[in-house]
């Protein structure tokens, strides 16, 4: 039986996705580039037996437009007959790129293929693609003549359904940031970070490193003192039960960053002289309400469990997308998880949301951290703009 196996993974460290951030100077392009670079430099993999590389990317408007896939094999290096294609679904964009690459392996139609992701938050900000325009149309309008809601008041309205309190969202956040800079101490993101060149504000040139995300120190008193920031009169008198509990404290900021991984065949593997690093058990997507939009990693991850013949006992660790707090602490309540495995190194909150970068992110973290500790399944889910989510359960080998 095929199998599909990860070989190796790499990211850049985060940066604040605003003018100024670490990253900001950097074109999205040539972010991801440094990426696939230092993937293939790591690996001793020829380029050339790459059989396509499929990045995910959620704003494709500006610099991220014109199918950032392709340029960025180029920028690499990489030789000119290798394809690329740029997908989108939302934040799980670069979760679906590790889908279509792990089964297109299982298929026999790849033998080597790269799924990766990036997002630059500070030069193509959230909604360039969508501002201002009409996506919806006239059926959907039809069919929900109140309209879909923006993710913020979705958050909002998952909280206050789930009676997830504002203190517990705190404390979850200060969590976040607290294992992410333990971490960070303790260098157990360094094997995956790629140090890209970076110009920083005195001119000076250096190397970006270190999640520029990650707040030490940051405890849930002090992100009490935050105001909600999505407090809007109109909202609130179409769902009386909301009353305002996110904050810039408890979302994921908005970030900078790219990463990528190396996924084949174990023959192929074999073949090259590689060993692999996990193989990929199983799959899930699911859909769900629209507008409440952050429910639907419950049934994806239980459709991935079910396929692989596992239950959340046998999972060692989990990474849930860490968009707004509410999100992994339903999951959780919801799928019976272990608070104690999941995001154990920090989640998005803490180490930012590169929307396209962060499904292959987590990948990464999830399979460095299962090494570290010996365990042997993992699982992963990210919630997706529409009421989509993306599941998947990898073994460490």
């Amino acid at each position: 039986m095929t199998h599909a196996v990860l070989v190796d993974a790499a990211r850049t460290a985060s940066g604040r996705g605003k003018p100024g951030g670490a990253l900001s100077g950097v074109h999205p392009v040539d972010l991801l580039a440094e990426v696939l670079e230092a993937l293939v430099a790591r690996t001793g993999v020829d380029p050339a037996v790459i059989d396509d590389v499929i990045v995910g990317c959620v704003s494709q408007a500006g610099e991220q437009t014109g199918n950032l896939a392709r340029q960025a094999v180029l920028a690499a290096g990489f030789p000119e007959s290798v394809p690329g294609t740029t997908v989108d679904r939302q934040c799980g964009s670069s979760q679906q790129a590790v889908t279509f690459a792990a089964q297109g392996v299982l298929a026999g139609a790849y033998d080597v293929v790269v799924a990766a992701g990036v997002e630059s938050m500070s030069r193509v900000p959230m909604f360039s693609s969508t501002m201002g325009k009409d996506i919806y149309g006239e059926r959907i309008t039809k069919r929900y003549p109140l309209g879909l809601i923006p993710q913020g008041y979705a958050a909002e309205l998952l909280a206050a359904r789930w009676k997830v309190t504002r203190e517990e969202m705190d404390e979850y956040a200060a969590r976040s940031h607290r294992l992410a800079a333990e971490a960070m101490e303790q260098g157990l993101f360094d094997r995956d970070i790629v140090p890209v060149p970076i110009i920083d504000a005195d001119g000076n040139p250096g190397a970006h490193v270190t999640d520029e995300t990650v707040r030490p120190g940051t405890t849930a008193e002090s992100l009490a003192e935050l105001r909600p920031a999505f407090v809007d009169n109109a909202v609130a008198a179409r769902y009386p039960e909301i009353d305002w509990r996110i904050t810039p404290g408890n979302s994921s900021p908005l970030t900078d960053g790219a990463s990528a991984v190396l996924i084949m065949s174990g023959e192929r593997a074999t073949e090259l002289g590689l060993t692999p690093r996990a193989r990929f058990v199983s799959f899930g997507l699911a859909a769900a309400d629209p507008e409440i939009m952050f429910t639907a990693p419950i049934p994806a991850t239980r459709q991935a469990l079910a396929r692989a013949g596992l239950d959340m006992d046998d999972i060692d660790a989990y990474e849930v997308n860490e968009a707004f707090a509410p999100v992994p602490l339903v999951w959780a309540r919801e799928v019976g998880a272990d608070l104690a495995r999941l995001n154990p190194r920090g989640g998005a909150i803490a180490l930012g949301h590169a929307l396209g970068s962060t499904g292959t992110r987590l990948l990464g973290t999830l399979v460095t951290h299962l090494e570290s500790t010996g365990g042997r399944y993992g699982l992963q889910t990210v919630c997706e703009a529409g009421g989509l989510a993306n599941a998947l359960v990898i073994e460490r080998l």
